[in-house]
């Protein structure tokens, strides 16, 4: 009895937590009617699960710098769409485009991303 009931609780918490484990992929947080972008200069790359980041300074129209971040896909995705730890650098200019979060924080869900040669890097294996 003891070893059914210790299942049953396992089993109940397992259920209850796999809401907040595939919650984090919804797009709540992200204004997705329009794309916002920015250009900056990369201060750090993290190319880490669940999601790869990339933080960097941008200047607002009244020159001060901002610090910013976003967020790619998986870094097992970028990897077969070719990147690496090393795509991005400290001090590569990039342009982003993406979705700002509704709060208006400094953060975007990366859909288009210009490299320091001006070129889009693919955000997915399939992508062109």
């Amino acid at each position: 009895m003891v070893r059914k009931l210790a299942v049953f609780v396992c089993g109940a918490l397992l259920l209850s937590l796999a809401g907040s484990v595939f919650g984090h992929h919804g797009t709540a947080a992200y204004d997705t009617s329009k794309t916002f972008t920015i250009k900056g200069t990369v201060t750090e790359f993290d190319f880490i699960n669940p999601h790869c980041e990339i933080y960097w300074d941008s200047k607002n129209e009244g020159g001060e710098t901002e610090k910013w971040q976003g967020e790619l896909t998986a870094p097992n995705k970028l990897s077969r769409a070719g990147w690496n730890k090393t795509t991005l650098k400290p001090n590569d200019s990039i342009t982003v485009t993406g979705y700002r979060t509704k709060s208006g924080s400094h953060a975007i869900w990366i859909q288009r991303l210009l490299g320091p040669d001006g070129k889009a890097l693919p955000l997915s294996e399939n992508q062109d």
